[in-house]
């Protein structure tokens, strides 16, 4: 198995590790990072739970490897929220609508939402097409459905992501 040595910014901050060419960008995260905000639910790209923001571009964390990473910047749910605790649009419009429940897909879904209205302004039936690769376990469709509406229905107001403290 052969190694190699990476360097990225996660949430703002820079990482560097000497990691296994097969360890993916989910574990990597998880384990070595500590976001653990990131959930691996199938491991095949399927469900969305592991969906972070590389480059300004929505992945699949548990379809990317750490080496891949290397020189991106990435985003994860840790990084939404603004240092005085103020939540990220997306994150507001999910509580205001109750569109989370055990919250296992909850920061999957967020970081395809981030993602998709950083630099656009998506209407609800773009926004609803992007959650297609999202799976809810808890069957919580009808409370992410109204965030949607809530997101598309809202003025767009600027949200830059900031570093941690």
């Amino acid at each position: 198995m052969s190694e190699h040595r990476i360097a990225l910014t996660v949430n703002g901050r820079q990482h560097r590790a000497l990691v296994e060419s097969r360890l993916t960008l989910a574990d990597y995260l998880r384990g070595d990072a500590g976001c653990t905000g990131v959930h691996v639910g199938c491991e095949h790209g399927v469900c969305g739970a592991c969906t972070v923001i590389v480059d300004g571009l929505a992945v699949r964390a548990c379809l990317m490897l750490a080496v891949q990473a290397d020189g991106c910047t990435l985003t994860t749910v840790e990084g939404m929220a603004a240092s005085d605790g103020t939540l990220h649009p997306v994150q507001q419009a999910l509580k205001d609508c109750h569109g989370l429940q055990c919250g296992f897909c909850t920061p999957g879904i967020i970081m395809t939402l981030a993602a998709l209205t950083a630099d656009r302004t998506p209407d609800a039936a773009q926004m609803t097409a992007a959650l297609s690769g999202h799976i809810c376990r808890c069957t919580g469709y009808q409370g992410i459905r109204r965030a949607v509406r809530q997101l598309a229905d809202a003025p767009k107001v600027p949200h830059e992501l900031e570093p941690p403290a």
